[in-house]
């Protein structure tokens, strides 16, 4: 990297800098904005022994290009820029992809070479070669407008550098967009598995188009910069469908952005997938086929809540079983399922939605959320006459879920008759497949996550490494961890008499089955899905 001009001083700081965000050396040095990422990427090729192009200068004649199969192009990210004495050569932008050369050359009928290209300048010229816009339609926006704009207006930087911000969320699997101005610069990440990561900073006065843009495609008032706002928009990706709920918030350098990235495809999970088995998924198979009473989901925002209730309502829908929701928002269509969305602005409220739902005489009500004292009685009322109900709260563990219900307003003796069962999660990441490696932790590191190590003699431990595969950050993809706490007979009891929640934790681990996030976590680490460190950053902030 030096000899891309970065000093000593500014090679460590970039160092320090990825190694606490499981960055590799290269992005975190665009990240610091210490150097471009054409001059970034000239030194990985020569650190790589490989040639750097600029895939953009390339002539991509029709012959060139239909060497290779369109298909093969996007899959690989790997694009055909030159035939010298019979060998096609094709530029990559990660030097450990060199391996597509031996795909691509059965298919090309001669030899292949690779070429490094920086990222960005690839990815424009795959979109390009391939016939696709820089700006391609994505479909109405809430307002009416398309998140691509007039087609005169194609070539526009702003729609281009909104187009990019998308597309690479959506290729590094994220689930949030952020995008924050400071005095100098503008800062975006993209929340992947959880976990904010950094992207390269944006010029402070690229800011105010950026803004407008968005928000004209979230149907927003582009005038109104002094009050927080909310829209939607519906963007397309490579035959994908992708809803993106927008909210803005004014601060002191300006309105910072947030973008919450719905993949309409990807979203529905079943109980398995999401890490729910053993005992706790039998007891909450057999307590959601109940008749009536309030199942209750907890946790904080972005913990999976509605994911884990989406996937017990689709093992409830049957023609002879009509189920209503009231969502805000809805966040994916469930066929044969009666979908309301709340709107607040014009009086519709979950209470509302609840009391119209009960004359539509429905088997099965989900509310998105218990929010205020009118919405837990409707729901409690319903509970009791007949009507199996699921919602969810914001709170820590489950048991503190039923003093959360009394603190709405809604008497014990209705909680303990009305709940059936409350349900605790988070999301755990879970390890590389390809990269996890196998060590022996210590005995005080496997006590702390409450693990005996006389009892994992047999067990394989692993740890996170990093690899291009998931980016460097050892991991790839989530799972759940439950606390699942199924109401008897003594615990109705001492929810009648007002127990604290100390009291109903003890006696539901000691008498009533229920497991802890830790414990359940414990055994996923066991099992080699994820790691002591990360389950200590999920619980313990629980």
């Amino acid at each position: 990297m030096a000899s891309c001009g970065i000093g000593a001083d500014d090679l460590e700081k970039a160092r320090t800098f990825g190694a606490g965000r499981g960055m590799p050396l290269e992005r975190a040095v665009l990240s610091l904005g210490l150097a471009s990422e054409d001059a970034v990427w000239r030194c990985v090729a020569k650190a790589a022994g490989l040639p750097f192009v600029d895939p953009l200068k390339a002539k991509l004649g029709p012959e060139l290009l239909g060497r290779v199969p369109a298909d093969r192009i996007e899959q690989h990210g790997a694009l055909p820029v030159l035939v010298k004495d019979g060998v096609l050569w094709v530029a990559i932008d990660d030097p450990l992809k060199t391996w597509v050369a031996d795909d691509l050359s059965f298919l090309a009928g001669g030899e292949v070479r690779c070429a490094l290209a920086p990222p960005k300048a690839l990815k424009d010229a795959i979109r390009k070669a391939l016939g696709q816009k820089l700006a391609p339609e994505s479909g109405k926006a809430a307002g009416g407008g398309t998140a691509a704009g007039d087609a005169g207006d194609a070539d526009a930087p702003i729609i281009r550098l909104v187009e990019r911000i998308v597309t690479e969320a959506i290729e590094q699997r994220a689930s949030d967009i952020h995008i924050e101005p400071y005095e100098t610069r503008v800062r975006v990440r993209y929340r992947v598995d959880g976990v904010l990561r950094d992207q390269s900073p944006l010029e402070k006065a690229l800011h105010g188009p950026l803004s407008s843009r968005l928000k004209i495609l979230a149907a927003m008032d582009i005038a109104e910069k002094r009050k927080p706002q909310d829209g939607r928009i519906d963007f397309r990706s490579g035959g994908r469908q992708i809803d993106i709920r927008a909210s803005v918030l004014p601060s002191n350098h300006g309105e910072t952005m947030v973008m919450r990235l719905l993949d309409k495809d990807a979203g529905l999970r079943s109980l398995e997938a999401l890490g729910f088995e053993g005992v706790d998924r039998t007891r909450f198979e057999q307590t959601i086929r109940r008749p009536n009473g309030i199942v209750l989901v907890t946790g904080p925002t972005g913990s999976g809540k509605t994911t884990t209730l989406y996937a017990a309502l689709r093992q409830l829908n049957r023609p002879d079983v009509k189920i209503i929701t009231a969502e805000d928002p809805v966040e994916f269509n469930l066929a044969g399922i009666n979908q309301c969305q709340v709107r607040a602005n014009i009086g519709l409220t979950f209470s509302r939605v609840l009391r119209a739902m009960l004359r539509q005489a429905p088997n099965v009500i989900l509310v998105g959320e218990i929010r205020d004292k009118d919405t837990a009685e409707i729901a409690v009322q319903a509970a009791r006459t007949g009507h199996l109900v699921f919602s969810t709260l914001h709170t820590n563990d489950a048991p503190s879920a039923i003093t959360r219900l009394v603190d709405m307003g809604v008497k014990p003796f209705l909680v303990s008759a009305a709940v059936q069962a409350v349900m605790a999660q988070r999301l755990i990441r879970v390890l590389c497949p390809k990269c996890k490696a196998p060590y022996r932790p210590e005995a005080s590191e496997l006590r702390s996550i409450g693990i005996d190590p006389a009892t994992t003699q047999d067990a394989t431990f692993y740890r996170a490494v990093g690899c291009p595969s998931c980016d460097q950050s050892g991991f790839r993809g989530r799972v759940g961890i439950f606390e699942l706490m199924v109401l008897d007979p003594t615990l109705r009891e001492m929810i009648f008499r007002g127990e604290p929640d100390l009291r109903l934790r003890e006696y539901a681990c000691r008498s009533a089955g229920m497991r802890s996030l830790l414990e359940d976590g414990a055994r996923k680490v066991v099992a080699g899905q994820t790691s002591t460190d990360e389950l200590m950053r999920v619980t313990a902030a629980s």
